[in-house]
Protein backbone atom coordinates (compact mmCIF):
# COMPACT_ATOMS: atom_id res chain seq x y z
CA UNK A 1 0.00 0.00 0.00
CA UNK A 2 1.28 3.59 -1.22
CA UNK A 3 1.45 5.29 2.27
CA UNK A 4 2.62 8.73 3.22
CA UNK A 5 3.49 8.84 7.19
CA UNK A 6 3.05 11.60 9.34
CA UNK A 7 3.95 10.06 12.03
CA UNK A 8 3.55 7.27 14.42
CA UNK A 9 0.05 7.24 14.39
CA UNK A 10 -1.07 8.98 11.50
CA UNK A 11 -0.31 8.04 7.61
CA UNK A 12 -2.31 8.69 4.46
CA UNK A 13 -2.47 5.60 2.04
CA UNK A 14 -4.02 5.29 -1.21
CA UNK A 15 -7.41 3.47 -0.87
CA UNK A 16 -7.58 -0.48 -1.15
CA UNK A 17 -11.17 -0.88 -2.24
CA UNK A 18 -11.93 -4.49 -1.17
CA UNK A 19 -10.68 -3.32 2.33
CA UNK A 20 -10.98 0.16 2.60
CA UNK A 21 -14.29 0.23 1.17
CA UNK A 22 -16.74 -1.19 4.18
CA UNK A 23 -14.79 1.04 7.70
CA UNK A 24 -15.16 3.92 5.40
CA UNK A 25 -18.51 3.73 4.26
CA UNK A 26 -19.38 2.88 7.82
CA UNK A 27 -18.38 6.60 8.88
CA UNK A 28 -20.17 7.79 5.78
CA UNK A 29 -23.67 6.11 6.83
CA UNK A 30 -23.00 7.32 10.22
CA UNK A 31 -22.41 10.67 9.95
CA UNK A 32 -24.39 11.43 7.18
CA UNK A 33 -26.09 14.33 7.93
CA UNK A 34 -22.71 16.00 8.93
CA UNK A 35 -20.67 14.92 6.09
CA UNK A 36 -23.41 15.85 3.79
CA UNK A 37 -24.44 18.92 5.10
CA UNK A 38 -21.59 20.30 3.02
CA UNK A 39 -20.28 17.29 0.63
CA UNK A 40 -23.38 16.53 -0.98
CA UNK A 41 -22.35 13.20 -2.78
CA UNK A 42 -22.56 11.71 0.89
CA UNK A 43 -25.95 11.66 0.44
CA UNK A 44 -26.01 10.02 -2.29
CA UNK A 45 -23.81 6.79 -1.77
CA UNK A 46 -25.97 3.67 -0.27
CA UNK A 47 -24.00 1.06 -0.45
CA UNK A 48 -20.39 -0.30 0.16
CA UNK A 49 -20.81 -1.56 -2.99
CA UNK A 50 -21.18 1.91 -4.40
CA UNK A 51 -18.34 3.13 -2.05
CA UNK A 52 -16.13 0.16 -3.36
CA UNK A 53 -16.75 1.67 -6.96
CA UNK A 54 -16.02 4.62 -6.01
CA UNK A 55 -12.69 3.63 -4.38
CA UNK A 56 -11.69 1.92 -7.38
CA UNK A 57 -12.57 5.10 -9.85
CA UNK A 58 -10.32 7.17 -7.80
CA UNK A 59 -7.67 4.93 -8.04
CA UNK A 60 -8.08 5.09 -12.13
CA UNK A 61 -7.88 8.33 -12.03
CA UNK A 62 -5.04 8.30 -10.05
CA UNK A 63 -3.09 5.97 -12.42
CA UNK A 64 -3.90 8.51 -14.91
CA UNK A 65 -2.53 11.62 -12.48
CA UNK A 66 -5.50 13.11 -12.95
CA UNK A 67 -6.30 13.64 -9.50
CA UNK A 68 -5.09 11.79 -6.15
CA UNK A 69 -7.46 10.41 -3.39
CA UNK A 70 -6.03 8.94 0.20
CA UNK A 71 -7.67 7.57 2.66
CA UNK A 72 -6.18 9.31 6.13
CA UNK A 73 -5.08 6.49 8.98
CA UNK A 74 -5.42 7.39 12.40
CA UNK A 75 -4.12 4.78 15.04
CA UNK A 76 -4.41 2.26 12.52
CA UNK A 77 -8.21 3.47 12.04
CA UNK A 78 -9.89 4.98 8.53
CA UNK A 79 -11.15 8.37 9.85
CA UNK A 80 -11.76 10.15 6.64
CA UNK A 81 -10.32 11.09 2.92
CA UNK A 82 -8.58 13.88 1.30
CA UNK A 83 -7.54 14.57 -2.21
CA UNK A 84 -6.17 16.67 -4.77
CA UNK A 85 -9.62 16.18 -7.25
CA UNK A 86 -8.34 17.47 -9.50
CA UNK A 87 -4.60 18.50 -11.18
CA UNK A 88 -5.02 20.96 -13.77
CA UNK A 89 -2.02 21.22 -15.94
CA UNK A 90 -3.25 24.10 -18.28
CA UNK A 91 -2.01 26.29 -14.58
CA UNK A 92 -0.33 23.99 -12.69
CA UNK A 93 -2.54 23.82 -9.93
CA UNK A 94 -4.59 21.26 -8.05
CA UNK A 95 -7.55 21.67 -5.52
CA UNK A 96 -7.79 19.78 -2.45
CA UNK A 97 -10.98 18.42 -0.29
CA UNK A 98 -11.27 16.77 2.91
CA UNK A 99 -13.68 15.08 5.09
CA UNK A 100 -12.92 13.92 8.60
CA UNK A 101 -14.78 11.75 11.21
CA UNK A 102 -16.18 13.59 13.79
CA UNK A 103 -14.42 11.59 16.30
CA UNK A 104 -11.41 12.97 15.55
CA UNK A 105 -11.35 16.15 14.78
CA UNK A 106 -10.50 19.39 16.81
CA UNK A 107 -6.93 17.63 16.96
CA UNK A 108 -4.87 18.94 13.85
CA UNK A 109 -5.02 15.96 11.69
CA UNK A 110 -6.67 17.05 8.79
CA UNK A 111 -4.76 20.54 8.82
CA UNK A 112 -1.41 18.15 8.78
CA UNK A 113 -3.04 16.44 6.54
CA UNK A 114 -3.58 19.34 3.98
CA UNK A 115 0.41 20.26 5.05
CA UNK A 116 1.08 16.73 3.72
CA UNK A 117 -0.90 16.99 0.32
CA UNK A 118 0.78 20.19 -0.39
CA UNK A 119 4.27 18.57 0.10
CA UNK A 120 3.19 15.61 -2.45
CA UNK A 121 1.44 18.30 -4.57
CA UNK A 122 4.35 20.94 -5.05
CA UNK A 123 7.32 18.39 -4.70
CA UNK A 124 6.00 15.35 -6.18
CA UNK A 125 3.12 17.10 -9.15
CA UNK A 126 5.79 19.92 -9.42
CA UNK A 127 2.16 22.09 -8.93
CA UNK A 128 2.36 25.84 -8.52
CA UNK A 129 -0.91 26.24 -6.76
CA UNK A 130 -2.92 24.52 -4.19
CA UNK A 131 -6.42 25.60 -3.86
CA UNK A 132 -9.30 25.22 -1.25
CA UNK A 133 -12.97 25.92 -1.68
CA UNK A 134 -15.09 26.18 1.17
CA UNK A 135 -18.73 27.13 1.89
CA UNK A 136 -18.39 30.33 4.14
CA UNK A 137 -20.29 28.50 7.11
CA UNK A 138 -18.54 25.48 7.02
CA UNK A 139 -15.94 27.28 9.83
CA UNK A 140 -13.88 23.88 10.50
CA UNK A 141 -13.14 23.78 7.06
CA UNK A 142 -12.30 27.36 6.47
CA UNK A 143 -10.03 27.25 10.11
CA UNK A 144 -8.47 23.83 7.95
CA UNK A 145 -6.97 26.24 5.43
CA UNK A 146 -6.03 29.20 7.76
CA UNK A 147 -4.31 27.38 9.78
CA UNK A 148 -2.11 25.59 7.13
CA UNK A 149 -1.05 29.11 5.79
CA UNK A 150 -3.32 29.49 2.54
CA UNK A 151 -4.16 32.70 1.23
CA UNK A 152 -8.32 33.95 1.07
CA UNK A 153 -8.34 34.90 -2.46
CA UNK A 154 -11.96 35.90 -2.06
CA UNK A 155 -15.44 35.28 -1.98
CA UNK A 156 -17.52 33.36 -4.64
CA UNK A 157 -21.47 34.47 -4.19
CA UNK A 158 -23.47 31.47 -4.41
CA UNK A 159 -20.48 29.57 -5.55
CA UNK A 160 -21.74 26.13 -3.75
CA UNK A 161 -25.15 23.95 -4.24
CA UNK A 162 -25.15 22.63 -1.60
CA UNK A 163 -28.60 19.92 -0.56
CA UNK A 164 -30.28 22.94 1.45
CA UNK A 165 -29.44 25.63 -1.90
CA UNK A 166 -26.49 28.02 -2.86
CA UNK A 167 -24.09 29.15 -0.20
CA UNK A 168 -21.36 31.73 -0.30
CA UNK A 169 -17.65 29.88 -1.55
CA UNK A 170 -14.62 31.01 0.19
CA UNK A 171 -11.45 30.01 -2.23
CA UNK A 172 -8.22 29.77 -0.53
CA UNK A 173 -5.02 29.43 -2.18
CA UNK A 174 -0.80 28.50 -1.25
CA UNK A 175 1.79 29.53 -3.99
CA UNK A 176 4.74 27.07 -4.13
CA UNK A 177 7.22 30.12 -3.37
CA UNK A 178 5.16 30.51 0.03
CA UNK A 179 4.60 27.02 0.89
CA UNK A 180 9.07 27.19 0.05
CA UNK A 181 9.09 30.00 2.34
CA UNK A 182 7.01 28.65 5.13
CA UNK A 183 8.99 25.51 5.10
CA UNK A 184 12.71 26.59 4.25
CA UNK A 185 15.30 25.82 7.23
CA UNK A 186 16.70 27.84 9.40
Amino acid sequence: MLSYVIDDDFKLALPRPRLDSAPLFAIIDQERDDIGRFLPWANGLKTVAEEAAFLRSVNDHFGREESMNLVLWYRDEPVGMISFNHFRPSDESGDIGYWLKQAVRGHGLMHRAVKAMCQIGFEEYGVNKVIIRAAVDNAPSNAVAKKAGFHHDGTHRAGEKLADGFHDENEYSLLRSEWLQMNRKV
